[in-house]
């Protein structure tokens, strides 16, 4: 009886043997060559170990030297050219001060010696009398007078820079995302109660990084928290009737999640407070405080806008024993570019320049950090349901390319503005009120750009997906 044949051919020695598979690249080999194969692959392994520590080490360096960067250096090399073309021109202009100064000064005393000659005839004749004496006075008040008040020489600063200016300019360019506009309710299906699968008057809107949402339950007096696709929420703060207990709450207006520590941060707006629950555990972080909307920002600074005082105030977490520090208006109610009237919802971004819906100018005022104004950046051509104009808005986001969109309250829609467009254009809504969108109130996006809005008059939440 023949011995079965069991061998195949080896796709490296071309040989046949016995041979092993080898999963990755589904080819056989004999003992010999496949071993050989692993030994290669082990080589192929270490070189992309030794690929990644070297690309992980060059990221390393970049991050602890950025001045090394090469568009970095071709600022420097912009600064120093710079400095060298405006000191070439100083001191030229220096040297023709220097020449034009003193010819002006050698003409000055030319005719303060031939002033002094006079003086001495006059007085080597003694033969003067009141109009020699005139003559010589006002001949010398003159002299002085030139010579105080050159008028022969001045600065003029030309309006067009001899320098080349320079910009840094980004390829990432905006993308105009669209949503759907069919919406989803995500919360609130149930008309408005008290149930856990209810809201009564939701205003502020908060999602964290695992799209969890927490609601300012206003008219309920609660914070609720729903779980990712969860059918019903949680009390997570408050729900202990309307009070100005420690553990209740009085129209909260905002909430928003201190990821840091998994605290939550509430607008406590019918007594006057901003509050802090961590694990049901509550803190009181100001009091007398007329707050309506919250933010805070990449270094732990919150932001509070106090809608009496016409007001945004900053305070440095943990150091809330002081009155804070004013940030925006603050200088009485009005439509002035260092005013506010009736501030709502605002947004820090990565500059710590903050975005506030001024709710009675019918616009939105961008604040930079540290300046004594801000700007109109959405709306202000007065109220109304044009493209250039918003009514009553109030909630506010910025995304990572600086477009800003607005509920835009009594037009019942969402806006998109570009800062220093004239005039926005609606992503959703427009359609009237009703159940479509009736009087919405916060915004919010999700990690995957999917928008949220707090539909106030209808009680729930509407999703409106991204379109890829």
């Amino acid at each position: 009886m023949a011995m079965a044949n069991n061998k195949t051919q080896c796709f490296t020695c071309n040989k046949e043997k016995i041979t092993y598979p080898c999963k990755g690249c589904s080819k056989e080999f004999c003992f010999m060559d496949l071993a050989e194969h692993k030994q290669i692959l082990n080589d192929e392994l270490n070189h992309t170990i030794n690929n990644y520590d070297e690309f992980k080490q060059r990221i390393n360096e970049q991050k602890q030297n950025p001045q090394n960067l090469a568009l970095i250096k071709q600022i420097d090399q912009w600064e120093t050219k710079s400095i060298e073309i405006i000191q070439q021109k100083a001191q030229e202009c220096r040297k023709v001060v220097i020449e034009s100064s003193q010819t002006f000064i050698n003409n000055i005393e030319k005719k303060f010696n031939d002033l002094s000659d006079q003086i001495k005839q006059i007085h080597a004749e003694n033969e003067f009398n009141e109009i020699n004496l005139n003559y010589l006075k006002n001949k010398l008040i003159k002299i002085r007078k030139e010579f105080n008040n050159p008028t022969n020489i001045s600065i003029k600063e030309d309006s067009q820079p001899f320098i080349n200016d320079i910009s840094i300019i980004s390829s990432k360019k905006p993308t105009f995302n669209k949503w759907k506009q069919n919406a989803i309710t995500v919360v609130g299906e149930d008309g408005y109660g008290l149930k856990f699968n209810q809201l009564h008057g939701p205003h502020g809107i908060f999602i964290d990084k695992t799209k969890n949402i927490f609601i300012a339950d206003c008219w309920n007096h609660r914070i609720v928290e729903w779980k990712y696709n969860a059918k019903e929420g949680q009390i997570i703060a408050g729900g202990n009737e309307k009070g100005n207990q420690i553990n209740q709450l009085n129209n909260p207006t905002d909430v928003i999640v201190d990821q840091e520590n998994h605290s939550i941060i509430i607008a406590d707006k019918g007594n006057r407070r901003v509050v802090q629950w961590l694990n049901q555990t509550q803190q009181i972080l100001t009091e007398n405080t007329d707050c309506w909307g919250l933010a805070m920002d990449k270094h732990g600074f919150l932001y509070v806008s106090h809608y009496k005082k016409n007001e945004v105030r900053r305070w440095k977490m943990g150091e809330y024993n002081n009155k804070g520090n004013v940030v925006a208006g603050g200088n009485g109610k009005g439509n002035q570019l260092n005013q506010l009237d009736f501030p709502r919802f605002i947004f820090v971004d990565e500059d710590q320049s903050i975005y506030i819906t001024d709710y009675n100018n019918d616009h939105v005022m961008k604040w930079g950090k540290d300046l004594k104004e801000g700007r109109v950046v959405a709306g202000g051509n007065g109220k109304g349901g044009n493209l250039n104009q918003l009514s009553s808005p109030q909630g506010v986001i910025v995304d990572d390319l600086g477009q800003i969109y607005v509920a835009d309250w009594e037009n019942d829609r969402v806006m998109r503005w570009c800062e220093g467009k004239e005039e926005g254009e609606i992503i959703v809504g427009g359609n009237g009120g009703g159940n479509q969108l009736n009087h919405f109130m916060g915004l919010s996006f999700d990690d995957e750009g999917n928008l949220y809005v707090t539909d106030l008059w209808n009680n729930r939440i509407e999703k409106f997906k991204i379109i890829l």
